[in-house]
């Protein structure tokens, strides 16, 4: 491959405008109607669990959400174009691409619930934990999918981050390994603008994070991330590439992060409102609603079905959330090794008789 076809493109692809009209492209065509169809209702029902997490948050039932409110169709089209043996790698921010993958709500929320585990198996649904460490995650996606390689199997490999993990070194050890031994994974960079208070201007002189890819050897591409179809189109051709042999891509969405980094975070003392404003009229909900209205495959019936969906998917959510969970102290100690060492049971031993001290104390009231 000329290193000219490993560059991407001066400006991102669309092929659907801020309007909701389409956007003629050379390369790349419009997604059919019925895939378009099927990821509205993933962008409708994940805007309803990003809103619905919010406010358990202020709830107390979860501990942290980092919302992806504005992120929706990245996060959608990440999970929609893998086939069911494909594996998902995301990060603490891809909690509605994990549900589009198939992981129920209340068990994608659990370890932001606080719980010592991910939720969810990892296996079944061919998703990896979320990972909160920056960039950590591309190294365990690209080890997997080496080993798929290895083993003949036909699984590609979805690799997520954000802009900021591309200033992490284990981001380009990722990028490297994964382009010499031409290994079968997606790199998928969510650029949201902002790296918690950290803008992308002072984290890369580059062109654009899609221009690191030929530095090793790879295809990279810039898309509209709040345009669906070409984040779908633009993602399925990377795919596509990485399943036939010809190794990994590059892509960066740009999108924007519009909400607060979390509910830890006060996003006003680095950014003002009208930056934040302006990017409401690209809101990829509005967006594909309105080029599938333009289609004639949407109408207000269909509209008033996904939203009651999505309720419903709100509610179960409440549901399993609200529900206290019935802990065992043990399970500190239960699984950290295959065999419980003498330390682990005794550490054990001096908490169970705390334990048994506090209930003589207060009547066997917890």
């Amino acid at each position: 491959m000329d290193d000219d076809a490993l560059l991407p493109r001066d400006t991102p692809v669309q092929l659907i405008d801020s309007d909701g009209r389409p956007v003629e492209d050379a390369h790349y065509a419009a997604p059919s109607a019925d895939l378009l169809l099927r990821a509205y209702r993933g962008l409708v029902e994940g805007r309803r669990i990003n809103d619905q997490c919010t406010a358990l948050v202020r709830q107390g039932r979860l501990a942290v959400y980092p919302s992806s409110h504005g992120q929706e169709a990245c996060q959608v089209g990440a999970a929609l174009l893998l086939r069911e043996h494909d594996w998902l790698f995301p990060t603490y921010r891809d909690s509605v691409a994990i549900i589009a993958r198939g992981v129920a709500p209340g068990q994608a929320m659990t370890l932001l619930k606080g719980d010592w585990h991910s939720g969810y198996d990892p296996t079944r649904h061919r998703v990896a934990p979320q990972a909160t460490p920056l960039a950590t995650q591309l190294l365990h996606a690209v080890g997997f999918a080496h080993a798929a390689k290895m083993r003949g199997e036909d699984t590609v490999v979805m690799a997520l981050c954000g802009d900021g993990a591309t200033s992490e070194g284990d981001f380009h050890e990722a990028m490297n390994f994964a382009a010499v031994f031409r290994v079968p994974v997606v790199f998928f960079v969510q650029n949201n603008e902002f790296a918690i208070s950290v803008p992308l201007s002072r984290q890369t002189a580059a062109p654009s994070l899609a221009h690191k890819a030929i530095g090793y050897g790879m295809p990279g591409q810039r898309v509209d991330g709040n345009d669906t179809a070409a984040v779908l189109s633009v993602l399925d051709e990377a795919i596509g590439r990485a399943r036939s042999g010809g190794g990994p891509s590059l892509v960066e969405a740009h999108t924007y992060r519009m909400q607060a980094h979390t509910n830890a975070d006060d996003d006003t003392r680095y950014r003002e409102r009208e930056e934040v404003q302006a990017w409401v009229a690209r809101d990829p909900l509005l967006r594909l609603g309105s080029y599938l209205r333009g289609l004639g495959v949407l109408d207000d019936a269909a509209e008033d079905a996904l939203t009651a969906g999505a309720e419903e998917v709100a509610a179960e959510l409440r549901r399993v959330m609200n529900a206290d969970a019935d802990l065992d102290p043990e399970d500190l100690f239960r699984f950290v090794r295959a065999e419980r060492s003498q330390q682990l049971d005794e550490q054990w031993e001096l908490l169970r008789s705390e334990i048994a001290r506090d209930q003589l104390t207060t009547g066997g009231a917890r």
